[in-house]
């Protein structure tokens, strides 16, 4: 679809909706709303388009971007993620929670209600939203349709729905030359985080009692030792090829060498947009022999945080722009340009809508894949295996694993045993 047609298909489809209706701005002294991020290049662009159009319509503030040390520069919002947003919800809080500053500001907060699989960094435990999870995303699967029509694969319904038929789909890859059947950004998040979820199967476990009640990493039971452990011969057959660099992978797909990805739904609109692979997008594998399985997969990533300690004015400024991207028209900009995840109703009707076409084809197969079952005890979010410590230490155990110097068992017992060190 061409941007000159999308942005009609975007205006035409934002009028069908309802009950998003933002408030005009108020009036204010000229105000300039500092905004720091560090969104990757194609994410970047999307964002500056929507400050702009939020800029040429607000009369009284301006949003700014910037990538000054936020540690120091104290900007009005922050786009946080990983060991960032770590840094920043520590110790003394340096944030004005999201939900306050709206109803402080007298502006609706128009989204949805914060699910189970979503990352719970940005909700206190009241289900109330501390920042706005502006870049949510969850794994799953992309397949080059040109190299499974060359294996003789349906390429428009491939079989790929459990990691058997994967595995049958991969192997006539092979057979016909292709050199990387299959890889994978973010081994860890997707093995172990999302696959546990997939299949109903804990992550984490409770430690201690009453109060001292916590939970800790125990992400190395039959369940995550099985999968890896056939991922392990998949790498020894050459069916699966795990690159240092995730984004090395996603390169790797992008460029037709590797036939079939696991990476973050947002990866589709970069996928399409390099333009050089016809990209089909399918949920995760799961396995048909385990009970209950699927279940559902996590979302997470960065989040839109708003400083402690500003002006009231400035937070109405803040709260008129946030609501500013919760406008259909704006959602579903949002959604095409980077791939990620809907916020409210507007972002998910656009999701299912045919007036889009396949534009956000992997919103639809995100979404789904989320909300396939509610969410369990066992497949909801967990804060203390997302950290991205734990991450770090998961990938650099499971590379022992590509390497054929570890066994699957061996990688993740030790991969708790660092988690619980760091814990």
């Amino acid at each position: 679809m061409n941007t000159k047609r999308f942005k009609t298909t975007v205006i035409a489809f934002a009028a069908l909706l309802s009950g998003v209706a933002m408030p005009a701005a108020q009036a204010d002294a000229g105000l300039q709303i500092q905004l720091f991020h560090r969104l990757p290049e194609s994410k970047a662009v999307a964002l500056q388009e929507l400050v702009e159009r939020f800029n040429a319509q607000e009369k009284n503030a301006r949003v700014v971007l910037s990538d000054a040390d936020w540690r120091s520069a104290a900007p009005h919002m922050l786009i946080l993620e990983g060991e960032d947003e770590e840094a920043f919800v520590s110790g003394k809080p340096r944030y004005k929670a999201l939900h306050a500053l709206m109803k402080d500001a007298g502006v609706p907060l128009q989204t949805l209600r914060p699910p189970a699989m979503m990352t719970r960094t940005p909700v206190n435990a009241k289900g109330q939203l501390l920042a706005l999870p502006v870049g949510l995303s969850t794994p799953v699967l992309f397949l080059n349709r040109e190299a499974l029509r060359k294996a003789g694969v349906n390429a428009e319904a491939p079989s790929v729905a459990t990691w058997f038929e994967l595995q049958e789909t991969l192997g006539r890859l092979a057979d016909t030359g292709h050199a990387c059947p299959y890889t994978v950004a973010e081994p860890g998040r997707v093995m172990v985080e999302n696959l546990s979820a997939w299949h109903n199967q804990p992550v984490a476990k409770a430690q201690g009692k009453g109060k001292a009640l916590t939970m800790a990493p125990s992400f190395n039971g039959m369940f995550q030792v099985k999968h890896v452990a056939m991922m392990a011969s998949w790498s020894r057959a050459r069916y699966l090829h795990v690159f240092e660099q995730n984004s090395e992978a996603e390169q790797r797909f992008a460029s037709g060498d590797c036939a079939v990805i696991a990476a973050s739904s947002s990866s589709w609109a970069d996928f399409r947009r390099q333009g050089k692979v016809d990209v089909a997008v399918s949920r995760l594998p799961y396995y048909d022999d385990f009970p209950g399985a699927p279940q559902n997969t996590i979302a997470d990533g960065p989040a839109l945080w708003a400083s402690a300690g500003k002006k009231p004015a400035e937070y109405k400024a803040v709260a008129r722009f946030i609501a500013f991207w919760l406008e259909p028209q704006n959602q579903v900009a949002w959604q095409r340009e980077t791939g990620y995840l809907p916020l409210n109703r507007a972002g998910l009707l656009a999701s299912t809508s045919e007036l889009l076409g396949d534009d956000l084809d992997n919103v639809r197969v995100a979404v789904e894949q989320l909300t396939n079952k509610p969410a369990t005890a066992e497949s909801g979010a967990q804060p203390v295996v997302e950290r991205e410590r734990v991450r770090r230490i998961l990938d650099e155990e499971l590379a022992g694993v590509w390497a054929d110097s570890k066994a699957a068992k061996e990688a993740l017992d030790n991969a708790v045993a660092r988690a619980l060190a760091s814990h």
